[in-house]
């Protein structure tokens, strides 16, 4: 990068390549995930009732909603620009400090409101906590930004794993200490805290003094891109808001602690790539190359890693919250099952949000989201009315079958990928995701059923399928497998040398 690029003197680190960002990244989640969903078993089986997580999963659902506009679209307009000068950052760091301010006001302003609303008192205190972290985002936001920008995801590990200690630490701390669901809200706050001191430590960017002069292009990106990404939040964010409104605190305790459960896994397996790929993607943009064939690539590695470990994740459920939860949490096993099994949908055309934005097809993009969070909303409350927190979750499986239908025409006309091609590597990861749930469903029939199945032999299980999905790769000839070699490749050459072509 250019002196100019980078405000005068300023040097940027050498920015590594798209798979050793992946790599760093995931590495990031992996641990996070570790930290987090130990956190989550010892608060859950220890300390807190379903009924204290429901109440803290609306208040954070509820500041999630405003929450979305803390960004303000400045991760992407900083990947995209072709040019990254001192001044613009400057112009970013600012606007995500008023509108960081802006969102722990509005969060404050409605715990009151909310709590009425909902006749839980217990809400405001938990929300006023929760607007209290947003005011060290801003220490974060840009910093996040500048690094994926130069894909030094080294940065991002450290932010990420720290936040996650963080967090868990106090969580588990002050659970212990029987401060119930506040616990959570303050542990949402040191890790705002800690994130904010670690990213500015990797790459400082304070966002003072305050530079607003010229800010007329950021704020014009930021207001679509916000405005896009609040009707996408209105689908995504809303569950617990509609069941806990609907149905009782317990019932939003087992659907969020179903659903967490659920993304977390999918974060652990996938969903840490997808940062890089919106820089890498705009770079090819820049360089007039065509989308649609790295596009499959990443269709390739989202279906082939997703689809198995998803679908293995609803049929081993039942085990998986009885080892780990406990009997008082048994309700949020078949809500897990049909929630999981939703991403074997959306993961069918990932980066929906992302391409379009690069391709500047945002208009056309708001008006399918405000349709798909239309679907969302009405889908889960008619759930909820004609088959309880169960109905809801079944809600799920619909509404990723209409979700496919709404953006499948959309997505190929931004990207331009090749349908037969796509189709090919859908039916290899089909093929792969059988046989890697093969072993557990011969384990259930011969072996141990699911309610008597426990954590070391459902391990046992799912190394043999992790075995039988690589042996499919290989015999349907998967894209993956390149990615597979290249990664054994790093780790154990020996080893990567073996694996045959």
């Amino acid at each position: 990068m250019s002196e100019a690029a980078t405000g005068g003197g300023d040097r940027e680190p050498a920015a590594m390549g798209v798979r050793g960002a992946a790599v760093w990244s995931m590495a990031g989640q992996y641990i996070s995930f570790a930290v987090q969903f130990a956190a989550s078993v010892i608060i859950s089986r220890l300390f807190l009732a379903p009924a204290e997580v429901g109440l803290f999963s609306i208040a954070l659902a509820a500041a999630l909603l405003v929450s979305i506009l803390q960004d303000f679209g400045l991760y992407r307009y900083i990947s995209a620009l072709p040019r990254l000068e001192r001044a613009e950052i400057e112009r970013c760091s600012s606007v995500a400090l008023l509108f960081s301010f802006a969102i722990a006001a509005i969060i404050a302003a409605a715990a009151w409101p909310m709590a009425a609303a909902y006749a839980q008192p217990g809400l405001a205190p938990i929300l006023l906590v929760i607007a209290g972290s947003y005011l060290f985002v801003p220490f974060s936001v840009v910093p996040l930004a500048l690094m994926a920008r130069n894909l030094q995801f080294r940065g991002h590990f450290l932010v990420n794993v720290a936040g996650a200690i963080a967090q868990a630490m106090v969580a588990i701390a002050l659970a212990a200490a029987g401060f119930s669901s506040m616990a959570l809200a303050w542990a949402t706050l040191a890790a705002a805290l800690v994130r904010g001191v670690i990213a500015q430590w990797q790459r400082p960017a304070l966002p003072w003094p305050l530079r607003l002069g010229g800010v007329g292009e950021v704020l014009r990106f930021g207001t679509r891109s916000s405005a896009l990404y609040l009707t996408g939040a209105l689908g995504t964010r809303s569950p617990d808001l509609i069941v806990g409104k609907l149905l009782s605190l317990s019932a939003v305790g087992l659907y969020s602690r179903a659903s967490s459960l659920a993304d977390q896994f999918r974060v652990l397996v996938a969903g840490a790539i997808g940062g890089v790929f919106f820089p890498a993607f705009a770079r090819l943009r820049d360089r007039g190359e065509p989308l649609g064939p790295a596009y499959l690539r990443v269709c390739a590695g989202y279906t082939g890693v997703l689809w198995p470990s998803m679908a293995a994740l609803a049929l081993a459920a039942e085990p998986i919250v009885r080892c780990l939860y406990g009997e008082q949490w048994m309700g949020a096993a078949v809500l897990l099952q049909r929630i999981a099994l939703l991403e074997l949908f959306v993961v069918t055309l990932p980066l929906h949000i992302d391409l379009p934005i690069l391709a500047g097809r945002i208009d056309r993009l708001m008006v399918l989201n405000l349709a798909d969070t239309a679907l969302s909303v009405t889908l889960l409350a008619l759930g909820c009315w004609l088959g309880g927190v169960e109905g809801a979750a079944t809600s799920r499986l619909v509404y990723g079958a209409c979700w496919i239908a709404l953006y499948a025409r959309f997505m190929h006309q931004v990207v331009g990928f090749d349908v037969r091609a796509l189709l090919g590597i859908h039916l290899r990861s089909a093929a792969a995701a059988l046989a890697a749930l093969g072993p557990m469903v011969l384990a259930y029939w011969f072996w141990l059923p699911p309610e008597r199945m426990t954590l070391l032999p459902l391990a046992l299980v799912s190394v043999v399928g992790v075995l039988a999905w690589v042996a499919m790769l290989w015999l349907v000839r998967h894209p993956l497998r390149e990615e597979i070699r290249h990664v054994a490749m790093k780790i154990v050459p020996a080893a990567g040398r073996l694996l045959p072509a």
